[in-house]
């Protein structure tokens, strides 16, 4: 698991490896990834948005935008956590990922970034 803190917020990722896929005549290797969002700050927020760099050992890194998360937009106050789970295809079995959400601060009205760790995808089978 991997952790980070950015303005009271704090960021927890665990990732799985969940198999290979085969998807238009290609292996593909399927990671899960559990986030954590927990606000340790003094101060109401919300997440609005998310950005995503996908690093694959085969392939150019993507980025994705999109937002809030798996639909929700999630209002933490202090003290609160939230978390969901999500996943991603590479077509090598190792990759990364990256990036941060959009939040805003109720207290303040202002808008931050909170960044997401760097985290490895790496399926079993091909460590040494």
């Amino acid at each position: 698991m991997v952790s980070q803190i950015t303005k009271g917020i704090k960021i927890s990722v665990k990732t799985d490896f969940e198999g290979t896929y085969f998807k238009n005549h290609k292996i593909h290797f399927a990671f899960s990834y559990e986030i954590t969002i927990e606000n340790q700050s003094k101060d109401s927020v919300q997440l609005h948005s998310r950005h995503w760099e996908i690093f694959d050992a085969l392939n150019d890194m993507e980025k994705v935008d999109g937002e809030g998360v798996i639909g929700k937009k999630p209002v933490l106050k202090p003290g609160e956590s939230h978390s969901y789970s999500s996943g991603c295809l590479l077509t090598s079995p190792f990759g990364a990922m990256r990036g941060f959400y959009g939040m805003i601060n109720f207290t303040t009205t202002r808008s931050f970034k909170v960044y997401i760790p760097t985290f490895r995808l790496s399926a079993p089978f091909a460590l040494n």
